[in-house]
């Protein structure tokens, strides 16, 4: 896998360098003219982690972008790992005690 955050799943970007020369208008200038246009990249800030999922009692090892580390603080390890389909979702634990309706009579 390559520069790609595994939650988020952004990646790599392309955009482009403007170069400009002249003196601004409103600092008394004919304007700013485009003197050139080169392309260049856009790269995530790609974070390798190890990071500890209280509900399976075990750490995931995850390829992360700092704006997917700043979610997992807020919303907690094992909602962010689970809704990207990174961990299986903890099967409930129901008695069949609780599960039946009681039937009063």
């Amino acid at each position: 896998m390559s520069r790609t955050c595994q939650v988020t799943r952004r990646g790599t970007q392309v955009g482009n360098s403007i170069a400009r020369r002249g003196l601004a208008k409103p600092k008394g200038g004919i304007g700013l003219k485009t003197t050139g246009v080169t392309k260049r990249k856009f790269k995530v800030n790609i974070q390798t982690k190890k990071i500890w999922v209280p509900e399976l009692g075990q750490n995931v090892r995850v390829k992360l972008s700092a704006r997917a580390l700043k979610s997992i603080t807020k919303h907690g390890a094992y909602r962010v790992l689970r809704d990207a389909g990174l961990i299986k979702p903890i099967k409930s634990r129901k008695s069949k005690k609780a599960a039946a309706p009681a039937a009063d009579a």
